[in-house]
């Protein structure tokens, strides 16, 4: 037997083909976060038009760019390509109910729910807007909690009239938690509902990863927490104005309730509960 040292025939092959594999194709889905790799930008995917795609960086600015290769999700390559069109079925609200679909919002509740402040109130109204008009439930904000003993004894509960309250920062040891045991167990207890979050204010309970952050950063005492979480996230933060910027950008990186963190959620979903009970 002859040995043949060349067996096969090297140019038959396609070996002008990369070995690596191609970058796979990936919906350019709404809030998406993509990074395009010529330009370094960095954002959510905010818009489809056309073969170009709007993305939106962490500071609130947007760039358009073609439609295509070029972009990392998570660190890969992919092509980034139109959202399919899904086929019409049952569909949910933020908060991950169905949606009931020709509904007319409901006459309000004697029942409220209040929480302490305006930026509490648009998350909630974000997520949860859907279902609390189908339940006719309204939603206030305080503006604070320290008067909350006087307000709750204004508004006079009854089992059929209760009152949810959602609370920043409801930690054993805190201002807010001495208040709200005062609330649960004064003359009004078993119509009111005095719920909190771990979180130093309502920002904290959107998921880090959704405005870039690994985490939400530590802010010494000395400075005012908004303003520094601000200055983490290098945004202005000069005065209220940039402030309510600043919160805007971040809620509109709310997509739905799979945003937020479960320490907040539980709490709404129990006050939505607590103030529908029959």
């Amino acid at each position: 037997m002859s040995y043949d040292p060349y067996p096969s025939d090297v140019l038959a092959t396609d070996w002008r083909r990369s070995k690596t594999p191609p970058p796979a194709e990936h919906e350019a889905v709404m809030d998406l976060v993509v990074e395009e790799v010529m330009s370094g930008w960095c954002g959510a995917v905010t818009g489809i038009e056309g073969k170009t795609v709007q993305l939106e960086d962490r500071h609130g600015k947007r760039r358009v760019f073609p439609l295509g290769a070029g972009f990392l999700l998570e660190g890969k390559p992919v092509i980034l390509v139109p959202p399919k069109k899904k086929t019409q079925g049952p569909t949910r609200t933020a908060s991950g109910s169905f949606a009931v679909a020709d509904s007319r919002a409901r006459v309000a509740l004697p029942s409220r729910i209040y929480v302490e402040g305006r930026h509490d109130a648009e998350l909630v109204e974000k997520v949860w807007g859907d279902d609390l008009r189908v339940e006719g439930v309204v939603v206030e904000y305080l503006g604070g909690i320290d008067d909350l003993t006087s307000i709750i004894a204004d508004f006079a509960p009854t089992p059929k009239r209760k009152v949810g309250v959602l609370v920043d920062h409801l930690v054993p040891g805190s201002k807010e938690t001495r208040i709200a045991d005062a609330v649960m167990r004064g003359p009004h207890a078993g119509n009111v509902l005095v719920v909190g979050h771990p979180y130093v204010d309502v920002w904290q309970s959107v998921k880090p990863a959704r405005v870039g952050l690994t985490e939400w950063p530590e802010i010494p005492r000395s400075i005012e927490w908004k303003k520094g979480i601000c200055a983490a996230l290098g945004l202005p933060n000069e005065n209220q104005a940039d402030i309510a910027r600043a919160w805007q950008a971040i809620l509109r990186r709310v997509r739905n309730y799979s945003d937020l963190e479960p320490a907040f959620l539980g709490r709404v979903e129990e006050l939505i509960d607590f103030v529908t009970a029959p």
